[in-house]
């Protein structure tokens, strides 16, 4: 059976509004319009994919919840009349409410002719999915599925649609369900009791100071998207004179715009997202770590620092185990681990993205960008994160994206400015979307 894990926990606890909210989305940009027929090929594709599923809760104390496949699917979101290009982001931005990883569809794919005569095509989904590459994982499937189908179809000369299961499917409880249950729920309590005795023996420390408080909104709230698009074989060569390397490089960037953004400390606090998965497979399987950047930091100092963080992992609190969240009641939960991970910035290197991403159907693509949104965020949960940057290459091509979650930061437009300025300065001719 296929459980949820610690990092899932987390994440569908956020869904629930204990925590910052968070869905992921990709998006593809083409020079010339997608046809709806093949968006919703793609759609079909998706909905029987690993992203069609949904979080089912167990009925023994204990034991984890599980995984169900769920054939349901918000419909494609497809107008065709055309969006100016100023307002992709913001027209992205609104794609991420009622995802529902439990009761509901928890993904959604729509799609926008440009105004430059081009399209964008935005998969989104809940967090507690997936992570960045488990989405990665799930596109690449349904693209591939997509692309087997239709030479298939045009081998037999005729284009057939890919199957999807009845609407509603997948409502019902797993077969799985049962003993199955009473033994996780024993290793688990064992596991937790275990550990807990462990931590108890060697006293329990503080929480680290580093991993907390979360910031107190002020002002309104503003949530600011911008995306730079880089020649690889430039951002590659800039890290290199530096003595780093594009990740070095990438953490060095973000760092500096919080800096030009008015960030007063002279330290920045950076997380890192590690993957742990040991086979292409969509789930969260990552792990946390974390540098403090100074402002006299390099990419090839950073590079060392960044090296030296991939060896540890952030822990639970107190040596306690982290099986312990997944046993207590969500509330208690969400009290032990708030703010776990989050640090002035978030810096989430994705990497290089398949070749089947490259294209939408028969449509090259002229960028690919992969970022995190936040539905629904209010003041009174804002992160300690101030600004996020995912970084994944295509082809040829770097794409930063950037999300500002400062008050300095007044809009996209102006985020996109700072990143320009900070650009330049590091030697780096980049582009906004």
């Amino acid at each position: 059976m296929d459980r949820l894990g610690v990092v899932d926990e987390i994440f569908l606890r956020t869904h629930r509004g204990l925590g910052t909210p968070i869905a992921l989305q990709g998006l593809w940009r083409t020079a010339d319009r997608v046809e709806p027929a093949l968006l919703q090929r793609i759609h079909a594709a998706l909905r029987v994919g690993p992203l069609g599923r949904r979080v089912i809760r167990s009925r023994v104390p204990g034991a984890r919840r599980f995984w169900q496949p769920n054939t349901r699917a918000h419909p494609l979101e497809f107008t065709e009349g055309v969006l100016p290009l100023e307002e992709l982001l913001p027209w992205g931005d609104t794609l991420g409410t009622d995802l529902d990883p439990e009761f509901g569809p928890g993904w959604r794919l729509a799609a926008r002719w440009l105004s430059d005569g081009g399209s964008v095509v935005a998969l989104t989904c809940s967090h507690a999915l997936a992570d960045a590459r488990g989405l990665v994982h799930a596109a690449d499937s349904a693209l591939r599925d997509v692309v087997d189908a239709h030479a298939v179809s045009a081998g037999a000369g005729r284009l057939e649609p890919i199957a999807a299961e009845a609407e509603g499917a997948g409502g019902g409880r797993s077969r799985y369900a049962g003993e199955s249950e009473w033994v996780d729920a024993v290793r688990q309590w064992s596991i937790v009791v275990g550990g807990t005795i462990r931590a108890l023996r060697h006293g329990i420390p503080k929480r680290p100071e580093s991993e907390g408080p979360v910031r107190a909104g002020v002002g309104e709230l503003g949530v600011h998207g911008a995306i730079m698009q880089f020649r690889a074989d430039e951002w590659d060569r800039v890290a290199g004179e530096h003595g780093g390397t594009a990740n070095s490089l990438f953490i060095r960037f973000v760092a500096t715009l919080l800096w030009d953004t008015g960030f007063p400390a002279s330290e920045i606090s950076a997380s890192l997202p590690v993957d742990t998965r040991d086979e292409p497979r969509v789930d969260n399987d990552l792990a946390m770590t974390e540098i403090v950047v100074d402002r006299a930091d390099t990419p090839a100092t950073l590079r060392k620092k960044a090296r030296a963080a991939y060896e540890r992992r952030m822990s639970s609190p107190g040596g306690m185990p982290e099986e312990l969240l997944q046993v207590i009641p969500d509330r208690w939960a969400y009290a032990l681990s708030k703010g776990a991970g989050e640090r002035d910035i978030l810096c989430s290197n994705i990497g290089t993205l398949p070749d089947s991403l490259r294209t939408v159907g028969d449509h090259p693509c002229i960028g690919i960008a992969a970022r995190a949104i936040h539905p629904g965020l209010t003041t009174t949960h804002l992160p300690r994160t101030r600004l996020s940057g995912y970084l994944c290459r295509s082809g040829e091509d770097y794409v930063l994206s950037l999300i500002g979650l400062d008050p300095a930061i007044e809009s996209g437009t102006a985020l996109a400015e700072f990143a320009m300025e900070a650009a330049a300065r590091l030697g780096l001719d980049g582009y906004p979307w």
